[in-house]
């Protein structure tokens, strides 16, 4: 370790003699404290960070393979007992239940987890942890003016926006999240409802991310987009360019009445055959830190997962909102149902 060759050179050069350079018990337990194997599918630059300083506290490596979820989940099913895989991170709750399904994640019991997450972000049993949020929320052009009676998901399939929407693919894990969670909390007929009134309300057939939708918003080519908040603040707290199609643009934190706003997570589970488990858990309860939260939030422009500490600028800018405390797990719980629903709708 470096700390080791430093003492040895500084005691050579103090004494002049050839040094024993015995490692001290610090030095031992950092030597000796192991690696962690993560399999991620978030791609952010951030998160690199995130390692380097897990390891300059800990001492403990962290190895990674960076992968669409789908894939990641698949490789671990398929390495079986033999997988190297200690730790899976994933964005969206959906990524998260479809590796709970597999049958690849472990309970996991910490009350540093417990203590620092609220009950909604952790799954019930264990399997995973949320952490960090971002809201699922409606954008309309301010110079066409505030849609009128528009506070809710639900009010998005009103005949009065017919022609207004830009959103994403059916496909598209967030869509599929937000209907999942819409299930959840207003039944599957009101679901279904919904997504065949938004078909109608198309501007567009869905296409591109949520970048685009922002960008059509903002240029006039439909008038409301559905959108996570992440993206959004990017643009808030971008260049000139981007802060320019950020005026453009008012925000509706939708359901403020009823269940709050949906949200989503990034979140992590611990493999079930984890060669490291025990640096995989210590690993998870570090992303939970403040030092952790505030790479998440000041690197991605997302909500930290842990109560009682604040988004960055950009991210406040959009306004506060109660959000929807729905546990994630009954978001991917619905999934199945809802590309059912999708379907049906004509939703492409």
């Amino acid at each position: 370790m470096k700390r080791l060759i430093l003492s040895c050179a500084m005691a050579i050069a103090v004494t002049g003699a050839v040094a024993s350079c015995a490692e001290t018990e610090e030095t031992t337990s950092i030597a000796d404290a192991g690696e962690v194997n993560v399999y991620s599918s978030r791609h952010y630059d951030t998160d690199l960070a995130l390692y380097s300083d897990f390891t300059e506290q800990t001492g403990i490596t962290v190895n990674r393979i960076e992968a669409d979820a789908d894939a990641l989940i698949e490789r671990i099913s398929s390495e079986g007992e033999f997988s190297p895989a200690d730790l899976l991170v994933t964005v969206d709750a959906g990524r998260l239940w479809r590796a709970k399904e597999a049958g690849i994640l472990s309970s996991v019991e910490s009350n540093t987890l417990n203590e620092r997450l609220p009950d909604h972000l952790r799954h019930p049993d264990g399997l995973w942890f949320g952490l960090s949020t971002r809201a699922r929320v409606i954008i309309y052009n301010r110079e066409a003016g505030a849609p009128e009676g528009l506070a809710s998901y639900v009010d998005l399939a009103d005949p009065a926006y017919r022609g207004d929407i830009c959103i994403r693919s059916s496909s598209n894990i967030y869509n599929i999240s937000l209907l999942s969670s819409m299930i959840a909390n207003v039944g599957a007929e009101v679901a279904e409802n919904w997504a065949t009134g938004v078909v109608a309300n198309f501007a567009r057939d869905p296409q591109g991310n949520d970048t685009a939708q922002i960008e059509s918003v903002a240029a006039g080519e439909c008038r409301i987009a559905v959108v996570n908040s992440y993206y959004l603040a990017r643009f808030a707290g971008g260049d000139d360019e981007q802060k320019a199609i950020f005026d453009k643009l008012d925000v509706i934190f939708p359901d403020q009445d009823g269940a709050g706003t949906h949200i989503n997570i990034s979140g992590a589970g611990v493999v079930t055959n984890a060669p490291n488990r025990e640096n995989a858990i210590r690993f998870l309860e570090y992303l939970t830190s403040e030092s952790a939260q505030r790479y998440f939030a000041d690197g991605n422009n997302e909500y930290p997962a842990v109560s009682g500490l604040d988004a960055n600028s950009a991210v406040e800018q959009l306004g506060d909102f109660k959000s929807d405390t729905l546990n994630v797990a009954d978001i991917g719980r619905n999934q199945r149902e809802a590309v059912e629903i999708f379907d049906r709708a004509g939703w492409n």
